[in-house]
């Protein structure tokens, strides 16, 4: 082969080579704008569906105008911090660019700066844009996070209270001041980063070089920009200066939240100088342009820097530690006075009723009498306990459930107002059986709960369990009909595709009817959810649930609707975004349908002088800590809240609405202003829901925390903190938690009759002291009276224990119960000794305290549960305690008769044994015959484990006794005096013999009597 041929074939290679690679770049290029497209493609789609499905959301339950305001906000918010920050950092290096030297001034590191430019070159307009696009987003992402801000300001009310130092309307501080801070804190951020940008480009081009003489480091191009751009940064931080002086009124200070003494004298002052420096110091950075030096704005920083140090930090520490400190309870007094006014009137503490009598220790059973309408009253059945017991009789099936902490309500039953407690039989999905959790069973069979279940309050049967005022399925009961079937829940599905044609046979599971061959099917027909029998709607479903059915199942047809965003509090939030939500709705029934309630609050952190909460903390205590269906309130700190809206969302058909609970809140304005039309008046609000709205608890939590410093009103003894106080940790519970409040109707000293309330107690503040130090309660009942339309619902009333007078807090109460062993108090030996016998547990219900009798009492309902992990628990005994006494029994009858008396109570939970008095005909052979027939039942109930017949038996046991020796005493005749012997007779309070004790001296199995 010739040379030539040769690298002819060598140069067909090569071409050949060349080809390929062509080849392969453009392949990759493909793919790699393939990749791209559909990368684009994807997020385009995922935002279509996103944006569609929350409109169609929206529009199925009436609220367009708040998605489109949020939208616009978002976008305005969105737009403007794109454009700004990309806008002055573009700017920034596009002056630069266009101001670099055409030759740069020779340096020693020219040559090196060329190779770099040459290097950035071919990138440059893609950079150029680039970098301020990222930083943009950037920008974009921190404005659009404060969307809600700039509404505020627009629309900010009044308050009618002006600050007393500045004399400026809290609106200022609330609505106002938080939009000027984020303008200047968004303006800061976007010049710093336009300077360090300009900057950037300026030293690349030659504008700026680092080697060359001191005097000629800056083009006067580079010189003039930055310097104007840095004399508008620091006149921002001038304004920022300003600003903070206002932002004093609250910031935590060491003793209280706003301006203290070292704020007023030293640190208003110092930002007040400092913000005339930045003035000064941008002036300096202007007169560049004629020095051409850098002197006299380095002279500016360096003394800004100086005076932030020393007037700043220094300054205010020597007047603290020297001034203050020393004379701190004559100085403070003026400040303390202040937050104890603004705390107080931002927490809703106005009020406030007070009162100080000395509580009874001892009561008389007249005393008593005089109280004995609150005894049927007292709530036993303990909420926090009872769900287990409510699935074990009213779940049915094992895909039904209840929360884990039930709701406390009232309703008139009989023409009376009774508390009931209450939960709602929700689906459990995790209940299906394994077989048949698929796509279709569980979102489009098991779709829904079934009706509420509610239990007396103060009654229990005869083994413990609730006595049930509503129950069963199909839906029976006292608290009348209503739709109840669940569609809406705490529990519901993530969604479900509900509904069918007309004259399809029903294909949603309604709820287990053994009568028609195991259950009952229905139709959803309500108005709730959104139509999604078209095909781009199921495209949008199936985009965003990930899920390829909504596209091939057989199970949607053109009725069919989706049911998403189920929860209440989840659809309230979702609805009014600027609420914070009470975290435990609770379910009401009304009108013939099944609402649930939730409660909002208006929040700030932004009300001058007030003290500063963290909400999350301030409403956990030991039932947020274990449940899952209360929480805590999210949020974070807060110093003005609320209660301003009470929404409902129907159980049924998924239906919202707000009301406006506090008219006169001047923030729930500002959003009514922000969202027209979306807060319906107060009365709109149905008779039927407002007949069961209560005192939300998350507020009253909040408002009890401030109130533990804050019942204090003189500042020197605020500064002193003697009479702090503390909620009381939970002796029910291990967490360590705080005692939750409980709902129960109470009369509170003051007040002629029992009202549905809410209460706590405290205790002295610090570590060791539990004796009691006040009782709170708050009337919790809307109902209308002359001249309030609300009647005294919200009115804080607070029972101040005297300092002379010693009463035991709730732990104490609780080391007595669990330390008891008095003779007298027999029946906690017999719980024990039928705890060991039978392996079961012992379960502390809710410890109650309320006033009766002139003083107060302390009542607590006890379980029993099996060890088993199908137990659920019983109430099986009840104690009480008034003073120093304690008292047990089976009933509260029973407690309460044996702590002051037999016959001094007039209501019961469950019947009592037999009081008749003797007949003509009576004996009192008779008499101990009916007594051991009684005795003989009561031991064949102790060793069932069955309690109640114990004590039942045991009263009649006492009753025939009584009646022999009110006839003598002699058999066979009704005049001998009879007297019975052996350890098994009752006492004359009525307690419960021990199951240890023997019948009789010989053994007798009978109750003996000489005469």
């Amino acid at each position: 082969m010739s040379s030539a041929d040769s690298s002819s074939g060598e140069g067909r290679e090569a071409a050949w080579r060349a080809v390929g690679d062509n080849r392969g770049r453009r392949m990759r290029r493909i793919w790699f704008i393939a990749a791209i497209t559909l990368l684009v493609a994807y997020i385009l789609l995922k935002l279509w569906s996103h944006l569609w499905t929350e409109k169609l959301w929206f529009d199925s339950v009436g609220f367009s105008q708040v998605f489109r305001n949020q939208v616009v906000a978002q976008v305005a918010m969105f737009a403007g911090g794109f454009l700004l920050t990309a806008g002055l950092v573009y700017g920034s290096m596009a002056l630069a660019y266009r101001r670099r030297p055409f030759l740069p001034p020779a340096a020693v590191d020219r040559d090196a700066m060329e190779r770099y430019r040459e290097m950035i070159e071919p990138v440059r307009s893609l950079a150029f844009r680039g970098v301020p696009a990222m930083l943009g987003l950037f920008g974009a992402a921190v404005a659009t996070s404060q969307w809600q801000t700039p509404l505020l300001w627009w629309n900010g009310t009044d308050f009618g209270v002006r600050d007393p130092k500045f004399g400026k309307d809290v609106g200022f501080y609330v609505f106002d001041l938080p939009w000027w801070q984020f303008l200047t804190t968004m303006l800061s951020m976007t010049l710093v980063l336009a300077i360090v940008a300009g900057a950037v480009v300026h030293y690349i081009y030659g504008g700026i070089s680092l080697t060359r003489e001191p005097g000629s480091r800056f083009t006067s191009a580079a010189r003039i920009h930055l310097s104007l751009a840095a004399a508008a940064l620091v006149l921002v931080r001038a304004v920022a200066y300003w600003l903070d002086r206002y932002a004093l009124t609250t910031k935590d200070a060491r003793l209280i939240t706003g301006i203290d003494y070292t704020a007023d004298h030293a640190q208003i002052p110092t930002k007040t100088v400092l913000a005339v420096a930045a003035v000064l110091c941008a002036a300096m950075f202007v007169a560049t342009l004629w020095t051409r030096t850098w002197r006299l704005p380095i002279i500016g920083i360096a003394s800004m820097v100086v005076l932030a140090v020393v007037l700043g930090g220094v300054y205010p520490s020597v007047i603290a530690n020297f001034k203050v400190n020393p004379n701190a309870r004559a100085l403070e007094q003026p400040y303390i006075k202040h937050n104890i006014d603004a705390t107080r009137a931002a927490y809703g503490l106005n009020t406030l009723v007070g009162t100080s009598e000395q509580p009874e220790t001892d009561a008389k059973p007249e005393q008593l009498r005089k109280d004995a309408q609150a005894v049927p009253g007292i709530r036993l059945v303990d909420p926090y306990l009872i769900s287990p017991t409510f699935r074990q009789y009213e779940g049915q099936k094992q895909y039904y459930q209840f929360s884990d902490v039930l709701d406390v309500d009232r309703y008139t039953i009989d023409g009376k107002e009774t508390d009931v407690v209450v939960g709602v039989r929700e689906l459990d999905l995790a209940g299906v059986p394994a077989g048949q959790q698929n796509w279709v069973n569980q979102h489009t069979v098991y779709t829904h709960g079934y009706g509420m279940v509610a239990a007396y309050g103060n009654q229990r049967g005869k083994e413990g369990e609730p006595v049930w005022a509503a129950s069963n399925m199909p839906q029976a009961g006292r608290l009348g009909k209503f739709e109840p079937r669940v569609y809406f829940g705490e529990s519901s599905p993530s969604y479900s595709i509900v509904g069918a044609p007309a004259g399809a046979p029903p294909g949603e599971l309604d709820y287990p009817d053994s009568s028609t061959g195991g259950e009952r099917r229905t139709t959803y027909t309500g108005k709730g959810g959104v139509a999604i029998g078209g095909l781009f709607r199921k495209l949008a479903y199936a985009v965003k649930y990930q899920e390829y059915n909504f596209v091939l199942s057989d199970s949607i047809n053109e009725k069919s609707r989706l049911l998403d965003v189920r929860s209440p509090a989840e659809r309230v939030k979702k609805v009014a975004p600027w609420l914070t939500i009470d975290g435990d709705p609770y379910p009401v029934v009304a009108g013939g349908r099944l609402e649930w309630v939730i409660d909002g609050y208006t929040t700030s952190a932004r009300y001058p002088y007030s003290k500063t909460s963290s909400l999350e903390e301030s409403t956990e205590d030991s039932v947020t800590r274990t449940a899952s269906n209360v929480r805590a309130a999210a949020g974070s700190s807060i110093n003005y809240i609320r209660n301003s809206v009470k929404a409902t969302v129907d159980a049924y058909d998924g239906s919202v609405k707000l009301y406006a609970w506090d008219e006169k809140d001047p923030v729930l304005k500002t959003w009514r202003k922000a969202f027209g039309g979306t807060v319906l008046p107060l009365s709109k609000m149905p008779e039927g829901v407002r007949a069961h709205v209560r005192y939300p608890e998350d507020l009253f939590k909040v408002q009890r925390e401030v109130l533990a410093n804050y019942h204090v009103s003189d500042p020197a003894t605020f500064f002193s903190g003697t009479d702090f106080w503390q909620v009381p940790a939970d002796p029910t519970s291990s967490t360590g938690a705080q005692q939750p409040p409980y709902y129960l109707s109470i009369a509170m000293p003051g007040v002629s009759r029992p009202t549905y309330s809410l209460s706590s107690s405290y205790i002295p503040a610090g570590k060791g002291r539990q004796n009691l130090s006040a009782f709170l309660a708050v009337d919790s009942d809307a109902t209308p009276t002359p001249g309030k339309p609300n009647g005294n619902y919200g009115t804080l009333r607070l029972w101040t224990m005297p300092r002379n007078v010693t009463i035991k807090g709730p732990a104490q109460f609780q080391n007595d119960v669990n330390t008891s062993n008095e003779a007298s108090s027999t029946f906690p030996q017999t719980l024990s000794v039928f705890m060991q016998a039978n392996g079961d547990r012992l379960q502390r219900g809710n410890l109650l305290t309320l006033p009766l009798a002139g003083g107060l009492l302390y009542v607590q309902p006890l379980y029993v549960k099996a060890s088993a992990a199908t137990g659920f628990p019983l109430q099986r005994a009840v104690v009480v305690q008034f003073g120093n006494k304690l008292a047990w029994g089976v009933t509260l009858e029973n407690a309460l008769d044996d702590l002051f008396g037999s016959g001094a109570t007039t209501g019961t939970d469950t019947p009592g044994g037999d009081t008749k008095p003797p007949t003509s005909g009576d004996t009192v052979s008779k008499a101990l015959g009916d007594a051991q027939k009684a005795w003989d039942e009561g031991q064949a109930a102790l060793k069932k484990g069955d309690l109640a017949g114990y004590q039942a038996a045991m009263n009649r046991v006492k009753a025939a006794l009584d009646r022999a020796v009110k006839l003598g005493g002699t058999p066979g005749s009704s005049s001998s005096a009879a007297t019975p012997s052996g350890s098994a007779t009752p006492s004359s309070s009525g307690s419960t013999p021990s199951p240890s004790a023997s019948p009789s001296a010989t053994g007798s199995a009978a109750p003996s009597a000489t005469g």
